[in-house]
């Protein structure tokens, strides 16, 4: 059976999404400074998940989470994942905030820039190998008192149909503070349940083609996909991360030609 193509999002609907986007990030940078210095870190953490629940909203991406343990995730929490998107971390965001370590060119992104130091976004200058071992030390810190970090360590975005190899240097911190690693798989469909390239933001590519790519989808999927946690005491951070990328490489084959089926546990944002 031949599938009629989608017809194209009207581009006074782009324009209102974007408009409507832009005045939830001056609401969300207004959090950040005025409500964030008084309140505690739990609810912080429940103002970015709700904030990101609602810009996804806006956007039309639904999230779909996968695998989620019972009881939800532990703290002392090295997330890992692949990375295609600016949309990533709003999607990871709706299943866990966390204060994650990214490239320091994502602090001149426009608006994820921003709001990514507003959350407590580690950088990393991974050209300078001192300042690479700081964030690290600042991560394992974070860590040991129980919090939650998430890393991309393919070390650079992709189109989401295919992996690149895992920079084991990204895990120490979670082997020095004896924790936990949770493989995260993640894969963008449009509306039809096919995997889309719409969110990328790989190659030349700029944050304005992406977003307006985005904009420009009638609806989007982002699936997340758990599988089981992985302990990092007394592991090498190259086994742990050769490990991880496996867990993420299977669990998304598994589910390339199809959405997974819900199972107990599952929630979708």
């Amino acid at each position: 059976m031949r599938h009629r193509a989608a017809r194209p999002t009207p581009i006074a609907l782009r324009i209102a999404r974007s408009a409507r986007l832009g005045l939830h990030v001056v609401q969300g940078v207004a959090t950040t400074l005025v409500v964030f210095p008084w309140i505690d870190l739990p609810h912080r953490r429940e103002l970015i998940r709700r904030w990101s629940i609602a810009m996804l909203r806006i956007l039309r991406v639904e999230a779909r989470i996968h695998g989620v343990p019972p009881g939800g995730l532990p703290g002392n929490l090295l997330i890992v994942a692949n990375h295609i998107s600016w949309l990533d971390i709003f999607v990871m965001n709706t299943l866990q905030p966390a204060r994650f370590v990214a490239k320091a060119e994502l602090r001149r992104w426009p608006v994820v820039g921003w709001l990514s130091t507003s959350v407590g976004t580690l950088y990393v200058e991974r050209a300078r190998r001192r300042h690479a071992r700081s964030v690290n030390s600042e991560a394992a810190a974070a860590l040991s008192r129980g919090d939650v970090v998430a890393i991309f360590p393919e070390g650079t975005t992709t189109d989401g149909m295919t992996i690149l190899p895992f920079k084991g240097s990204l895990l120490q911190p979670i082997v020095d503070a004896g924790g936990h690693v949770q493989p995260i798989g993640i894969r963008y469909r449009d509306s039809a349940g096919s995997p889309s390239v719409a969110p990328a933001y790989v190659g030349e590519t700029s944050f304005a083609t992406s977003f307006w790519n985005v904009t420009g989808e009638r609806a989007l999927i982002a699936e997340l996909h758990l599988v089981p946690v992985l302990p990092a005491r007394s592991r090498h951070r190259r086994e742990l991360a050769r490990e991880a990328e496996a867990a993420i490489r299977t669990v998304l084959a598994a589910t390339e030609r199809a959405p997974a089926p819900d199972r107990p546990g599952d929630r979708r944002a």
